[in-house]
């Protein structure tokens, strides 16, 4: 087994953790969360967050940075010779697989919606929204994503600026997510500080940290499982290529607790930004998907400062999907440069051009091509069904499995090194048997089996 990575390493355990993070923070903590939080009542649904993050996000991310760090490949490499190591199928090589088509399929229409922000940037910078009903937002949203040139221009820009930072490798990540992480964390601050001067701030932390189990039923609760086990970027090759450049005298234990409660600080954060001002301009916190582009815009429309602090909160979403998409692209890129034997910037530009190509039908998903559909999907609903309900828990369920049933015990407790022996017990009942139970009664759900 081969303890270096030909691409380099993290220069520290913080790069690591900024990194880790910024690939975990994404459009799912300051678009998703908050408006699934809004649709299943608030502070029961947090709650219950939480303790799927404890549950089943923390000992599955440990599992994986382990396989990555143990590995020192892409997913695909990595599996095949972990694989070996402990004696098991090759076919294991597919989990490799699964995760480096899906971290590719998600960037193919992630950076179409990340568009979708940097557009926005532009339009409440310029006032568009100043004064502007709900209908005239809904107007100005619907002709935006009715053009396809509009569309295609912004999610050839994001595939861009993405496929700039990766082509520079590890040391290009690291540059960046050093500069994202901090910013949108600063950002974040300010905007918090301003819901709590121009919004309901106290009605948004009663809404979100006060439980009422009357408002959650069981789908909420699987939603709240499931987006867990999301959030943290889990099952898509990110992270396992992350942990493939984790220096070994690293803690793996203590460091995904700091990026798990990294990650969900920023998600509750964003619920105390967006919450109160829903709240102080009468707006339905239930009112899903649209909440950020259709509904806050109403809200910064006719708030004080509302055009520049609306600014910031969408500069906030780049960011983040940003940070996010330099590794969804990663494993895919450290395939083709150990496998196909090219630089790292001929490698970017394939990878790049592919997901580009790939995109385009998400593109045409809301527009000229909304009517094609098959099994009732547009190609952006199949992309998102595809990876959010299949692949992704296929991958968490799998990493779970082969850490806790096929590596051996000596060597997953070498690798993690915890520093006591009932840490190391509590995980491995977690990752050989609740986080499993967990993700196939998640992904039985998404199916429609129960």
């Amino acid at each position: 087994m081969s303890k270096n990575s030909q691409h380099g390493q993290w220069s520290s355990r913080l790069a690591f953790v900024l990194a880790a993070t910024g690939s975990a923070v994404g459009l799912g903590n300051i678009w998703k969360f908050p408006y699934i939080t809004g649709e299943n009542g608030g502070g029961a649904f947090v709650l219950v967050y939480l303790t799927c993050i404890l549950a089943i996000g923390i000992p599955i991310m440990m599992a994986e940075v382990m396989l990555g760090r143990r590995g020192r490949q892409s997913p695909v490499n990595t599996m095949r010779d972990l694989a070996k190591e402990a004696g098991s199928s090759p076919l294991w090589s597919w989990l490799g697989w699964v995760g480096v088509v899906a971290g590719f399929l998600i960037l193919s229409y992630y950076s179409v919606i990340a568009g979708w922000a940097m557009a926005y940037v532009v339009r409440v910078a310029s006032g568009v929204f100043e004064g502007a009903t709900a209908d005239g937002v809904s107007n100005i949203f619907g002709q935006f994503i009715a053009d396809p040139e509009k569309l295609l221009a912004w999610h050839s820009l994001f595939i861009i600026v993405t496929m700039l930072v990766v082509a520079r490798g590890v040391k290009g990540l690291e540059r960046t997510v050093k500069f994202l992480m901090p910013a949108l964390l600063v950002i974040l601050v300010l905007l918090v500080g301003y819901s709590m001067d121009q919004g309901a701030f106290q009605q948004g932390v009663s809404f979100l940290f006060e439980p009422d189990f009357s408002k959650i039923d069981s789908d909420g609760v699987l939603t709240a499982m499931g987006h867990a086990f999301f959030t943290l970027s889990l099952g898509m090759g990110a992270i396992m290529v992350y942990g493939a450049y984790l220096p070994s005298n690293v803690s793996i234990g203590s460091t995904v607790i700091i990026i798990s409660i990294a990650d969900t600080a920023v998600a509750l954060l964003a619920g105390l930004v967006i919450f109160p001002i829903v709240f102080a301009n009468g707006l339905e916190p239930g009112s899903g998907p649209g909440l950020i582009f259709q509904t806050l815009p109403i809200a910064f429309g006719h708030m004080a400062y509302g055009s520049l602090f609306g600014t910031l909160f969408f500069v906030l979403l780049v960011f983040a999907a940003w940070s996010s998409s330099i590794s969804l692209i990663e494993p895919a890129v450290a395939w083709l440069v150990e496998n196909k034997s090219m630089s790292r910037m001929r490698a970017c530009i394939w990878a790049g051009l592919v997901t580009w190509l790939v995109g385009i039908g998400t593109v045409l998903s809301f527009n000229i091509g909304a009517d094609i559909k098959f099994f009732d999907k547009t190609f952006f609903d199949i992309l998102d069904y595809l990876t959010a309900n299949i692949m992704l828990p296929l991958g968490g369920l799998c990493i779970a499995l082969f850490a806790g049933w096929v590596m051996k015990k000596e060597v997953s407790a070498n690798e993690l090194s915890l520093k006591h022996a009932w840490v190391y017990a509590v995980w491995r009942l977690l990752i050989r048997f609740v986080s499993p139970i967990a993700v196939i009664i998640v992904f039985l759900n998404v199916v429609g089996l129960i």
